[in-house]
């Protein structure tokens, strides 16, 4: 006789975005596999059984950083710490240097603190990885004393950005959020990113011209990488879309 699956939810948590679940369960049909999700209000936001394209936001987004800087340690920026697939996928390089990652949910945070998910020891154990608790988009788009993702260093500069939060550049978690997308609000991030440095972004949708227009006209090259993931429940084959922006030297 089977067991039962297994279902806990791991935290609850009222927040300005919605109702925010961590919970984990077990899936028979893959040989009892522990799976972790993440929702937010009615949003299914992550799940570790389909991390590719968050690993894969790293890999080209990196892959792109360390050809304009061969021989430089990267500071690194990950926007959205979700499960922490995106930051563990950046710290396996040995030349990022320093990895922060912004969150703007607190309780996603102190999952990691607490070691509630799987990736957080790992995380929590490299001393390049730090975790800021602040609204990316806000401070992606700070000018003035306020203008960096480094609190004590207003001026300081990163080799690669890396954002995963929303589900495409127009499909947002929250409405404020659309600025950032335009040329202007690029063109403010741009300013945070030495020189030859690389903005990426990870999309559920398929690449948007309109917003491919906003990065070309902020960045030297824009690229597009789509990345098929399948869904072993549904038994089905997934697309999505890292977009790679470099600024020019």
């Amino acid at each position: 006789m089977k067991d039962i699956p297994r279902f806990e939810e791991l935290d609850y948590r009222k927040t300005p975005l919605g109702d925010l679940i961590l919970r984990r369960r077990t899936v028979l049909s893959l040989e009892n596999e522990e799976v972790y999700e993440v929702i937010l209000g009615d949003a299914f936001l992550m799940s570790s059984m389909f991390t590719e394209v968050e690993q894969a936001l790293s890999r080209f987004g990196l892959a792109a950083a360390a050809e304009s800087f061969p021989e430089t340690p990267l500071d690194v920026v990950v926007g959205g710490l979700g499960l922490g697939y995106t930051a563990r996928a950046a710290l396996e390089h040995d030349f990022v240097d320093s990895l922060a990652i912004v969150d703007y949910l607190e309780p996603v945070i102190e999952w990691f603190e607490k070691e509630l998910t799987p990736l957080a020891p790992g995380l929590n154990a490299d001393p390049r990885c730090s975790y800021v608790h602040g609204d990316f988009f806000k401070l992606a788009l700070a000018q003035g004393k306020e203008r960096s993702f480094d609190e004590a260093d207003a001026e300081r500069k990163f080799h690669a950005v890396l954002l995963d939060i929303d589900h495409s550049p127009a499909h947002l978690l929250h409405e404020r959020h659309a600025s950032f997308y335009a040329a202007d609000g690029l063109r403010i991030l741009a300013e945070k990113i030495h020189p030859g440095g690389v903005f990426a972004l990870w999309s559920d949708d398929p690449p948007e011209e309109s917003f491919m227009k906003s990065l070309n006209e902020v960045f030297e090259s824009c690229e597009t990488q789509i990345v098929s993931f399948h869904n072993p429940i549904q038994n089905e084959d997934f697309e999505s879309t890292v977009y790679v922006a470099r600024k020019p030297f």
